[in-house]
């Protein structure tokens, strides 16, 4: 079966510097999809690719098998919601207007404001733990709780696909852990989900497809209980490790052996 999201033989650049050059990958449907791997490696680059942010120098990406450059914006909207690595809120803009941004898609100059939409952006402030912030500025709330009013917007957009540049960034360990399974019940409800994850182990434990990237390349990808060994945490990291089971889900866990000075 093909994958409706798909990059095939993309190579990507950032002026004259080349980040990956015919780099293909098919993303499994209704799975919860990790990108792992050291900064600067490609794994944000690939995102903003897959969401035509980027447009490769050669090669493509497909969402149903079409080409993403020929969706119309809206179109397109609706079926991948975004969450970049540093969003800008307007200056002034509260919570519950910019959850509510996420809505633009379904909305139309004939289209008024519907009970369905109120709905949605209603959900998603629950679902992110912030409904309690609704009528806060946000520019007053801390990195997290940005962090989390963000994730609510993309959530109120209600697309089958969310690609999500680190989205535990600013987070306290407990909403890190809170939000990973959110996305994990989103995936065990039929939801695509692609995450970019500094976390290794988180990504082992939440994730059921697991992608490392090297130097613009895919080095590995698959299950992590497969794939994941002492060799590619080398090859990936530079960083020698023991992998262990997770005692809390049997998921490889790496613990690392490097000592320090």
């Amino acid at each position: 079966m093909t994958a409706r999201l798909s990059a095939q033989e993309i190579t990507l650049r950032y002026g004259e510097r080349v980040v990956s050059t015919r780099l293909s990958l098919d993303i499994p449907d209704g799975a919860f999809t990790a990108i792992v791997g050291p900064n600067a490696c490609g794994k944000s680059t690939l995102l903003r690719a897959f969401v035509r942010l980027l447009r490769p120098d050669t090669g493509q990406v497909h969402l149903d098998g079409r080409e993403v450059g020929g969706y119309p914006s809206k179109a397109l909207a609706k079926v991948l919601g975004f969450l970049p690595q540093d969003p800008l809120a307007p200056d002034g803009i509260r919570v519950r207007q910019l959850v509510s941004r996420g809505r633009f898609p379904h909305q139309s100059l004939l289209a008024a404001w519907s009970a369905r939409d109120e709905e949605a952006v209603g959900e998603a402030m629950i679902a992110a733990g912030v409904d309690d912030l609704a009528d806060r500025p946000v520019q007053e709330l801390s990195g997290g709780q940005r962090q989390r009013v963000w994730m609510a917007m993309v959530l109120a957009q209600q697309t089958p696909y969310l690609l999500l540049d680190e989205p535990t960034s600013f987070l306290d360990i407990t909403h890190q852990y809170q939000l990973l399974g959110l996305l994990a019940r989103m995936r065990d409800e039929g939801r695509t989900v692609i995450a970019v994850l500094h976390d290794i182990n988180q990504a082992c434990r939440f994730a059921d497809h697991l992608v490392a990237m090297r130097d613009g390349r895919v080095a590995a990808e698959g299950d992590p209980a497969e794939i994941v060994d002492a060799a590619l945490v080398k090859d990936v990291f530079d960083l020698p490790s023991v992998i262990v089971p997770d005692p809390v889900t049997d998921t490889p866990m790496v613990v690392p052996t490097l000592q320090g000075d």
